[in-house]
């Protein structure tokens, strides 16, 4: 019988966390605020994002057996009937929810779903695997920002899609390792978006101390990766990217004065680093 821990870990719940701000970064930077919809939002992020890594897991089941078979589904605690069931469902409850919010949130959530199922059964394994990867998360900034002032979050959106691409590019060196010339790229990505955090920020401060902030979170481990591209530090440079999204979108959000919403990142940032301690089985990439 599957448990609530093997569903938990096939979808990588403490992930989730990674999530939930790009619609904040989308909808503070298009118009400022977050407003009524932003916790529905967070919510179809995280159902959509968990959707996608039940499926991940559900392509990839037979490679899992091969090498990481403490996997949930080649360990045999979930089926990969069921993981194919909880994507179906994740995906179609994170677009009802987006739908709850608005036409145009809903539309977008479409896009990124189908985007995701791409992505996670034909695209992960190919050389367009990071664009696509990149492209479902541009579309979910985009989802929060569907609305008035909508171009606003265009540039926040790409600075997103960028580390998006730079972090899956490494992640495909996670078990026989990754090259010198793509994590020197991945570092690349991590300089020029902290650079260009700052640009035409309404708040000024905060994107400068932001951007910092997501230097140190990414850059080191990248680094490492460049001078030593093993897949240990393949996995350890896409732990970090990985984590190093919500200091990301502190930073996006920082940059257009939302003090609250920034709050609510910071916060959201310190529960990711208890977990991340508390973590014993399981892993997030």
């Amino acid at each position: 019988m599957t448990r609530i821990a093997d569903l938990l870990e096939l979808v990588r719940a403490p992930a989730a966390l990674t999530v939930i701000g790009d619609t904040l970064v989308g909808s503070t930077s298009a118009r400022g605020a977050v407003g009524g919809r932003g916790i529905p939002l967070a919510v179809s992020s995280a159902f959509l994002y968990t959707a996608g890594m039940a499926l991940n897991d559900y392509a990839d089941a037979e490679l899992d057996a091969q090498e990481r078979p403490e996997r949930p589904i080649p360990s045999g605690r979930v089926s990969r009937g069921t993981a194919l069931g909880v994507g179906a469902g994740l995906t179609a409850a994170g677009v009802a929810l987006a739908f709850t919010a608005g036409r145009a949130t809903g539309l977008v959530s479409l896009a990124l779903s189908a985007t995701v199922w791409t992505y996670d059964l034909f695209a992960k394994s190919t050389p367009a695997g990071p664009a696509i990867m990149a492209l479902c998360r541009g579309l979910d900034v985009m989802m929060g920002a569907a609305g008035p002032g909508w171009r606003r979050a265009i540039l926040p959106a790409t600075l997103m899609a960028a580390h998006t691409a730079a972090l899956t590019a490494v992640s495909q060196g996670e078990v026989h390792g990754t090259s010198r010339p793509i994590a020197v790229g991945a570092a690349a990505v991590t300089a020029t978006t902290a650079a260009l955090i700052p640009a035409g920020a309404p708040a000024a401060a905060g994107a400068v101390v932001g951007a910092a902030g997501y230097a140190v979170a990414a850059l080191p481990s990248q680094l490492d990766a460049a001078r030593t591209p093993d897949a240990g530090a393949a996995r350890t440079a896409t732990r970090q990217g990985i984590r190093a999204m919500v200091p990301l979108q502190i930073a996006l959000v920082a940059r257009t004065g939302a003090t609250w919403a920034t709050a609510v990142l910071v916060g959201v940032e310190a529960a990711g680093r208890v977990l991340a301690r508390a973590r014993t089985k399981g892993d997030v990439t």
